[in-house]
């Protein structure tokens, strides 16, 4: 039984998975072995750092099946938007904050125009832009997401039927085949899974930050603007991000705006950590952790998923139920 999906007809894929172009995991090699397995690998771009697409673009170029890029609207600008679509991408995933600048850029390249949208607003924005996928993030997300955004449950449907036509891929939370029929059962055409493939072989994903996810659980998880004000990132305040535990959030939880005023406590954080005392960067994880409990090759989650779609499907057509899929969640 194959998955055939307008998603997997409109990207050319086999399977209606999609990788999250997370930065800092997402990098050439993890996009194109989810590419070579199947899915649609996007590069966690972020920001458009030249340095990063020099050396992360280039292990597309034998790449042979769809695959594209993923940049931050907010951050990005059309350079290094630029840069990417040099190498011809299948397709350019914009997310957080206003994709209106880039996507005639990225239509006149040829490339699909995937918009991610963490509420009602950002949908209906994305289909007057034009989009050609959308992607309905729900707040169970690892990362970054919406401070007042919707479980992926209710939410997709909503964005389903808002898009009309256009296929519509669900987010968060989303770790086995089960999460995956979930989304078709949704009406969604595929899912944008982040957090199970930051614990594959062949992403750039920190190994304590591998071994953390291996190891938590979804009530380790917080979502919260508290790590981005103490590192001095820009993120707008829209966004919170969702990550395992950390010592600065049991010292500033609910005490945001006094973090902010406190240059003094930022200083702090930076001094931890360059003395070992917090890690160097937050574990973002979402809520599916418990169901990532090893570090596989991505194409073998690209076809577990998939596949654990299949039987989720047929389970549930035939009524027994879904039921565990297995200790290794997929």
């Amino acid at each position: 039984m194959e998955l055939s999906t307008a998603f997997t007809e409109l990207l050319g894929v086999r399977h209606p998975v999609a990788l999250a172009p997370m930065g800092g995991s997402a990098g050439g090699a993890l996009a194109a072995a989810v590419s070579r397995g199947g899915g649609l690998g996007l590069l966690g771009a972020g920001m458009g750092d030249p340095d990063w697409l020099a050396r992360e673009l280039p292990l597309m170029a034998d790449v042979e099946e769809p695959w594209g890029v993923g940049f931050l609207s907010w951050a990005v600008d059309a350079g290094g938007v630029g840069r990417a679509l040099e190498y011809g991408p299948r397709a350019v995933m914009l997310s957080f904050g206003d994709p209106g600048p880039f996507t005639e850029q990225v239509r006149a390249a040829g490339a699909a125009l995937i918009i991610q949208v963490t509420d009602l607003e950002e949908a209906r924005q994305a289909v007057d832009l034009g989009a050609d996928v959308i992607v309905a993030q729900g707040t169970e997300s690892g990362g970054h997401g919406a401070r007042h955004g919707r479980s992926t449950l209710p939410f997709v449907p909503v964005v389903v039927d808002l898009a009309g036509p256009v296929p519509v891929l669900a987010a968060g939370g989303i770790a086995d085949g089960r999460g995956v029929a979930a989304a078709l059962a949704l009406g969604a055409a595929g899912a944008l899974v982040g957090t199970r493939f930051q614990a594959t072989a062949e992403a750039l994903t920190d190994p304590s930050a591998t071994e953390a996810i291996v190891r938590g659980r979804g009530q380790d998880t917080e979502r919260s603007r508290v790590l981005d004000i103490a590192r001095g990132s820009r993120w707008p305040a829209k966004y919170t991000a969702r990550t395992l535990g950390h010592p600065y959030l049991d010292r500033w939880r609910d005490r945001e705006a006094e973090l902010a005023a406190d240059p003094g406590a930022r200083q702090r954080y930076q001094a931890d950590v360059a003395d070992g005392e917090v890690p160097p960067a937050p574990v973002w994880a979402g809520e599916d952790i418990d169901l990532i409990t090893d570090v596989p090759p991505a194409a073998d989650v690209v076809a577990a998923l998939a596949a654990g779609a299949v039987r989720a499907l047929r389970r549930a057509g035939s009524g027994t139920g879904c039921g565990r899929e297995g200790s290794q969640g997929l």
